[in-house]
């Protein structure tokens, strides 16, 4: 395979609509990992930190580690998408973002201390990040 492959530049327009799903989808995962913060804070009657209470320590690592992965990998995904990305790379990338984010928060949550989840989560969520950094460099220099 070469860049050409991945990087059409005819594509672009495609590439922004596909882009705008995966957008959408992940911002409102973000939301619903906030609402999950909100919800143990509100039972729990925490209003700051975690109040010694693993579920919302866990809550909140869940929403804060999407919060710290997430953006990097939609700032990817854009730049892309405007240089040429075509929709299925798009598509293929935002699919396996969103996947590895929701199945790290799931081994947060539902599991305790190193799972599975947040191996597999991590995994899938590095793989599109480097990725899109080696497609995003070699279109740089390339």
């Amino acid at each position: 395979m070469t860049l050409s492959d991945f990087i059409q530049p005819e594509a672009a327009a495609g590439a922004l609509d596909a882009l705008s799903l995966w957008v959408g989808l992940l911002v409102l995962w973000l939301v619903v990992l906030s609402f999950g913060v909100v919800g143990q804070r509100r039972r729990l009657k925490v209003a700051f930190g975690d109040g010694g209470h693993v579920s919302l320590t866990a809550a909140g690592r869940a929403f804060g580690n999407a919060a710290e992965y997430v953006p990097a990998g939609l700032i990817a995904l854009l730049l892309l998408a405007l240089t040429g990305a075509t929709p299925l790379l798009i598509h293929s990338l935002g699919a396996t973002l969103l996947a590895g984010r929701v199945i790290h928060a799931g081994g947060l949550l539902f599991q305790k201390g190193p799972s599975l989840g947040r191996i597999l989560g991590m995994a899938l969520t590095y793989a599109v990040l480097l990725f899109a950094a080696g497609l995003l460099i070699g279109q740089a220099v390339g």
